[in-house]
């Protein structure tokens, strides 16, 4: 699978938010090596991106809740995702409290990074404004990589 990748590899560009909570799933950096399969490694931890239209979940219909990979945290419902043409699977809106949103300066231009609430890994990024018809005018562009699907029984 490609994938694209920060420079660095690492979030010293992105900005933390305000009175951004801090994670209730901690591991050490050799604990997720060993959990994750390189390439999600990539994703969730060094906030790497899939390259478009490549992912699992980009065209998926299956109703469920959308999970953490990497830690298991409901993040999203179907119900809230939506069709944008972009590449990722797109979402309009998050579960309560299930991501901290970061400001995200790298690559040259100021982007919404968003995180799983309780690991805070890497899911992909959120835009506002772009005229999509749904309730919220927000899209939650996310990595397949990065989540887990669990259909509804």
């Amino acid at each position: 699978m490609g994938l694209f990748s920060k420079e660095s590899g690492s979030r010293e560009t992105a900005e933390p938010a305000a009175q951004e909570p801090a994670p209730t799933v901690v591991k050490s950096d050799e604990e997720w090596r060993a959990q994750l399969s390189p390439a999600e490694y990539q994703v969730l931890r060094q906030a790497g991106t899939e390259r478009p239209f490549v992912g699992e979940y980009t065209d998926t219909k299956t109703i469920g809740v959308y999970k953490c990979r990497a830690c298991g945290a409901e993040l999203f419902r179907s119900e809230t995702k939506f069709e944008s043409h972009c590449g990722w699977p797109s979402f309009y809106k998050p579960e309560d409290a299930a991501v901290v949103e970061r400001a995200d300066t790298s690559l040259g231009m100021r982007r919404v990074e968003v995180l799983c609430a309780a690991c805070h890994s890497h899911l992909g990024h959120v835009f506002e404004g772009e005229g999509y018809p749904t309730p919220t005018d927000l899209r939650y562009c996310i990595n397949s990589i990065s989540m887990t699907l669990e259909p509804a029984e």
